[in-house]
């Protein structure tokens, strides 16, 4: 298991097969002034892909993220693809950062610097941590598992071993949203005497029996919500396989399923652009284009409902965790239906942002970072 050096390297045949697809695209007719409200925005799309084939510049951003340090370690039969990032400062704390789906391991980006080298970026030296953000199986250059089973919390499990195994960390601490929080949340269940403290930007948690009078209000917003906006999910979860052909063929057709999330997801106001910028959402488009991995990815879904064990924590969890809550957070849940479940030491309503925290608000994520693992350094 030792892990072997590796940088981000698409191949041009890769890149010039994408820009013909891109070119070539059938597009369907929308009914006009229609926007987004039969889903994605056919207009906006057309622009954002004309762009990805004559525009974007993939290897100005493939450099800039073989920047930092990446590895390839064979875990569980799966090579997991990582970022481990030595901290500079006293004693700089482990921290494991995991992605969700629609993102990867890109939304981390920019907290790789001002995590590990604070100093350079108006922080404290003694805020260093030593970051570690491994791509989930199945998503972007991670490998593909070949057999059923692949669950968060075997992910769980895979991650630990890569912490603890790979790279010889006796005690860290982690970071997610999405998919990551609840794999880092089965991990804090499994070895809590090797998870030093937990922070999360998503919590599953069941609903209690007895609801307080405000506590309507937020089910029957969850209601509508699963109502309109989570067939995704049941697509995925149930026949993932029969989307994944058209998205592995079409870039146009992964560019809408994905964006459209990331606009109603986000603390965007709707101008999806304007809150990300073109070129951010194309370089996490490609890590699911370049190694053609949006099938993998999306089989996490159907491996999560047939183990709905992994997907909200078993037993209490002991682990001291923050939880920082972003107001446009579909998944939000109240403070009451939190604490049963964890021991929460911080709790952050921040005044905005949405599902994707990292990419949104990655400095009000990162000051409460620093903050919260001050007291398990």
């Amino acid at each position: 298991m030792e892990p072997r050096p590796y940088r981000i390297a698409v191949p041009d045949d890769v890149l010039v097969d994408l820009r013909e697809r891109l070119r070539r695209t059938r597009w369907p007719d929308a009914i006009p002034g229609t926007g987004w409200d039969y889903g994605a925005d056919i207009g906006y799309v057309r622009e954002l892909c004309a762009y990805w084939a004559d525009g974007y510049d993939w290897r100005r951003h493939e450099a800039a993220l073989n920047a930092y340090p990446q590895y390839l370690a064979t875990v569980d039969g799966v090579d997991i693809h990582f970022w481990h990032v030595r901290g500079k400062g006293p004693r700089p704390f482990p921290l494991m950062l995991v992605h969700g789906w629609p993102g990867s391991i890109y939304e981390f980006y920019r907290l790789i610097g001002p995590l590990t080298d604070p100093a350079s970026y108006g922080g404290a030296p003694e805020d260093s941590f030593d970051v570690v953000i491994p791509a989930l199986p199945g998503y972007g250059f991670s490998g593909k598992p070949q057999e059923p089973g692949w669950s968060p919390a075997r992910i769980a499990r895979a991650f630990r071993t890569l912490m603890r195994d790979v790279l010889g960390y006796r005690r860290w601490g982690l970071q997610g949203g999405d998919w990551g929080a609840i794999v880092s949340t089965k991990m804090a269940e499994f070895v809590p005497d090797e998870v030093r403290a937990l922070h999360l930007n998503f919590v599953v948690v069941p609903q209690p029996s007895e609801l307080r009078p405000e506590e309507r209000e937020v089910v029957e917003r969850r209601a509508l919500w699963d109502a309109l906006e989570t067939g995704y999910s049941r697509i995925q979860g149930t026949k993932p396989m029969s989307l994944a052909v058209a998205q592995a063929d079409s870039p146009a057709g992964l560019a809408v399923w994905i964006v459209e999330k990331f606009r109603t997801w986000s603390d965007c106001g709707g101008d999806v652009d304007a809150k990300f910028g073109k070129d951010t959402l194309l370089t996490n488009l490609m890590f699911y284009w370049a190694p053609n991995s949006i099938a993998s990815a999306a089989r996490l879904y159907y491996e999560a409902f047939r183990d709905r064990s992994s997907i909200v924590p078993s037993k209490r969890i002991e682990v001291p965790t923050a939880v920082a809550v972003f107001p446009k957070e579909p998944w939000v849940a109240p403070r009451r239906w939190v604490e049963p479940f964890f021991r929460l030491e911080r709790w952050t309503e921040m005044p905005r942002g949405g599902h994707f925290a990292a990419l949104e608000e990655p400095d009000l994520l990162l000051e409460d970072v620093r903050a919260f693992f001050r007291a398990f350094r």
